[in-house]
């Protein structure tokens, strides 16, 4: 059975202080619950940079795991202001986003340095959290399979999907905008992402890889999301930021999964 993940992406919010009182919220609400209601359930956060060894500090206490927003496709050097694998593993971060559309969009990120990233992350022990979607012109152009399976495709290139790799379907259309995909769009690209994965490297694999919806999702939506046969959890923006609302979606997944 695919465990349930919850993942929050900060992106660039919250100062010093604001995420140390986040902390002491969220892991007091976890180190409250039965500690095998966890049995199938990660909760992740991926903060700033900036707050990652905060971060960590309250995690090894607490069944919470936490992640990086971005790597570098290098392994160290003379590259200003980049983070690399190794030393988001010297700091046990497990996890790290990589190919977000804000990524694609500002900064220019293609297929083949998303694949770089990647295979930095698997050498050095750390998941990548792989953000695939497609635009809403390409939606409207009725071109979003195309655009899935080619990110597919290249994200991935050469990659043994035997190291986990978690992958998060966020139309980008609705990341940061209140717009959702219905339960019914968002699972009939996770079952054709489930659907590559088995023809590409076979049934366990596919059937063992989590698949994560991103794109406003929040209390409201979450249930019907998590209710659908290929959807294993949410890689969350905004409604991560808000202590109640991050532990509401986290109880919402408990008594759906637990």
């Amino acid at each position: 059975m695919r465990r349930t993940v919850i993942a929050g992406n900060w992106k660039m919010n919250k100062t010093f202080s604001e995420a140390e009182d986040f902390f002491i919220s969220l892991t007091d609400a976890l180190n409250e619950k039965p500690e095998d209601e966890f049995d199938n359930l990660e909760v992740i956060v991926c903060p700033p940079a900036v707050f990652l060894e905060l971060a960590t500090d309250f995690s090894v206490e607490s069944p919470l795991s936490i992640g990086g927003q971005d790597v570098s496709a290098e392994n160290q050097g003379a590259f200003t202001g980049e983070i690399s694998a190794d030393m988001y593993n010297s700091i046990q971060v497990d996890y790290c986003i990589v190919g977000h559309s804000e990524r694609r969009k500002y900064h220019s990120e293609s297929d083949s340095l998303i694949n770089m990233k990647i295979k930095r992350l698997l050498e050095n022990e750390v998941t990548p959290i792989f953000c695939i979607g497609e635009t809403l012109e390409q939606r409207e152009n009725d071109i979003t399979k195309e655009v899935i399976i080619s990110q597919l495709e290249n994200g991935l290139a050469d990659i043994n999907m035997e190291d986990e790799v978690i992958i998060a379907y966020e139309p980008v259309w609705a990341i940061g905008t209140g717009k959702v995909a219905t339960p019914e769009q968002a699972q009939e690209i996770h079952q054709e992402i489930r659907n590559w994965l088995n023809y590409k490297y076979g049934k366990e694999i596919a059937e063992n890889t989590i698949l994560l919806y991103g794109g406003s999702m929040k209390p409201a939506n979450e249930l019907e999301l998590l209710k659908q046969p290929d959807i294993d959890g949410g890689l969350i923006g905004g409604a991560s930021l808000v202590n109640d609302t991050f532990e509401e979606m986290i109880d919402i997944a408990l008594q759906l999964r637990g």
